[in-house]
């Protein structure tokens, strides 16, 4: 019963549908033309009442009606409810089709893997596959009206020689409340452990294979059972059909055509026939009849299956593949391409224009390289552009290498440590610690500094100040020599914390362990002087007679760097890296809590007279300053 036209639209050509538009079989125009007779002769009675039969009043009010109407049945979600609905029984048509059994696989198997030409062997293939066939028939009858309607009971079934009236006796003596389509399977299974034993089967494998093609069949058949006792939810059923027919229910009122002369918005014009509104009643209520005819294939409509067709196909072919073709080979001969290495079937005359056509070799067969291109480089020319270009280009290098860290959040101050570990241990071995710095630099003091002029502890994760100062390039002191000494307090200072200590006392409140600890310390330390930079920085080497500038820098940490005197040294970085080696420094300064003592130290550099030079710690760059 399903209505083929595939032949008809094999080749797209100019208006390749428009000859499907005036089949009747099948078509929208069957299914759906009562309904569209129905409103619009629903339509034509309100309009003609409108018009004929109704005072001045009662047209003005229902005028109104009218409105209110077509202005809220754009609410309903028409498409949005269909589409879905009708996607989902399209996917379930087709899914019910694919789980429709067939035979083919498991009557090659059978054909091949039960041997013996004999009687019994005949007998066993046969009825094995009618088995097979019995049970396909037997779920289809419980699914498809068409198939019930052909066997309406067992005895048709045993008339139709699917079963024999022994078989008939045990399959009514099974009682069960649940449908028995599955014990033809387990009289087929019985049947291949007898052909196993009497040793038809030659080898558990082929057994193996033939109950897993027996299993694939049976399981077809409980798909089949399954999607007719589960159907798409009701509800969902109920609110598609209720939006359209609530929605054309609205229209026959809302798209009715008003009296022009009341000049109401939208109805200047009397055309009577609601032709754009029937369209949309077509189109709708046909995508509705569309899910109405799909939801279930196994009845009796134009485009359901073909149930009865497969049931006698199905069992003609099998027959035949495990009794007449058992055995049945043709001679074997020479082929006519026996000798021929590049054998090429003919063409007719329709079908010549293929030979013209080139065969696809790929997308870039024919693409054209310039031939200077082509030329394959060597490994040590590209490894020393890349040096050349990291070299014109350090600022980006240094970019590139920030970006490749990225660090994670847990093993950041572990990395950090290592890494300030790893540094201080090349500072005691190196006898400087700027290593990338030139006496070109004196003279080029306003360029770009080289690539690698950075200490070794930027470009990683952990974060440093380097402060560099200018005195003398030829002698410079390690960071390890670095001390850390307390710094001293001013006596303007020293009045304000007595003055905050009295003011605690009288509020009664109690110092902290770490404030008892601070002023302990701070005890031991001389009182009234004042902590300058030449007893911190050591004396400037004798051959710069430059005057040196005193800048007080406000500190609020408990210690400050200090720096053992040396003839001819000078401060080249200051890191504030934490000191973690060998007993040469102490720990890192601690933050004092806001009533702490807040200290200034002083540290030297070059005075305005001498040019400075600073260098970026971002980039990596060095610029000097006038």
């Amino acid at each position: 019963m399903t209505v083929t036209y595939t032949a008809r639209v094999a080749n797209a050509r100019f208006c390749g549908f428009s000859k499907l538009l005036l089949a009747w079989k099948g078509s929208i125009y069957k299914v759906l033309y009562k309904e569209f007779l129905a409103f619009f002769a629903m339509y034509s009675a309100i309009s003609i009442t409108y018009r004929f039969f109704l005072f001045d009043d009662q047209k003005r009010y229902f005028e109104k009606l009218a409105i209110y109407c077509n202005h809220y049945a754009s609410l309903i979600p028409m498409s949005f409810v269909l589409g879905f609905y009708v996607t989902l029984v399209v996917n379930r048509w087709w899914s019910q089709y694919t789980s429709i059994p067939l035979p083919d696989r498991l009557m090659c198997v059978l054909s091949g893997g039960l041997q013996g030409s004999d009687e019994r062997g005949r007998l066993l293939r046969r009825t094995m596959m009618r088995y097979a066939s019995l049970s396909a028939l037997l779920i289809l009858r419980s699914v498809s009206t068409a198939v019930f309607k052909r066997f309406p009971t067992v005895d048709h079934v045993v008339e139709a020689g699917f079963m024999t009236r022994e078989e008939r006796k045990k399959f009514e003596g099974l009682h069960s409340p649940y449908n028995k389509y599955w014990i033809p399977c387990v009289w087929f299974t019985n049947l291949a452990a007898v052909a196993r034993c009497e040793g038809r089967i030659k080898d558990d494998h082929t057994l193996k294979l033939l109950l897993e093609e027996l299993n694939a069949f049976r399981g077809k058949c409980s798909m089949l059972f399954h999607y007719d006792m589960i159907s798409v939810p009701l509800v969902y059923t109920q609110v598609v059909t209720l939006a359209v027919y609530s929605f054309f229910l609205v229209c026959l009122i809302g798209r009715q055509f008003l009296d022009p002369s009341q000049g109401y918005p939208g109805h200047d014009l009397d055309l009577y026939v609601p032709i754009f509104t029937l369209l949309q009643f077509f189109f709708y209520a046909g995508w509705l009849k569309v899910a109405e005819q799909l939801i279930n294939p196994f009845g009796e409509d134009d485009d359901d299956f073909e149930t009865n067709w497969l049931i006698d196909r199905n069992f003609q072919v099998s027959m035949m593949a495990v009794d007449e073709m058992y055995g049945d080979l043709p001679m074997m001969e020479r082929d006519r391409y026996w000798n021929d290495s590049n054998p090429r079937p003919p063409y007719t005359a329709a079908t010549l224009f293929v030979l013209r056509k080139p065969s696809f070799q790929g997308s870039t067969f024919d693409m054209a390289i310039p031939k200077e291109e082509m030329h394959f480089q060597p490994l040590e020319d590209i490894a020393e552009n890349l040096e050349e270009s990291s070299i014109r280009h350090p600022n980006m290098a240094l970019f590139n290498r920030l970006l490749n860290a990225a660090p994670s959040p847990t093993g950041f101050m572990g990395g950090a440590l290592r890494r300030t570990s790893a540094q201080l241990q090349r500072l005691r071995h190196s006898p400087s610690i700027d290593q990338c710095t030139s006496e070109d630099e004196d003279e080029d003091s306003g360029k770009v500094g080289k690539g690698g002029s950075l200490p070794s502890g930027l470009g990683q994760d952990t974060q440093s100040s380097v402060c560099s100062f200018r005195e003398d390039k030829s002698v410079r002191t390690p960071l390890l020599d670095v001390q850390f000494g307390p710094e001293r307090d001013t006596p303007e200072q020293r009045d304000d914390i007595d003055e905050m200590e009295e003011q605690r006392e009288l509020s009664g409140v109690e110092k902290s362990d770490e404030e008892l600890h601070i002023e302990e310390e701070t005890d031991r330390e001389e009182t009234g002087e004042i902590w300058r930079s030449p007893s911190l920085l050591p004396p400037p080497p004798q051959t710069s007679t430059r005057p040196v500038s005193v800048i007080p820098v406000t500190s609020h940490h408990t210690a400050a760097f200090q720096l053992q005197p040396a003839a001819h040294s000078s401060l080249e970085h200051c890191s504030s890296q934490p000191v973690i080696n060998h007993n040469r420094a102490a720990a890192a300064a601690v933050l004092r809590p806001p009533f702490a003592r807040n200290k200034m130290s002083y540290l030297a550099v070059p005075s305005c007279h001498e040019p400075q030079r600073f260098r970026s710690v971002s980039m990596g760059s060095e610029l000097t300053r006038p």
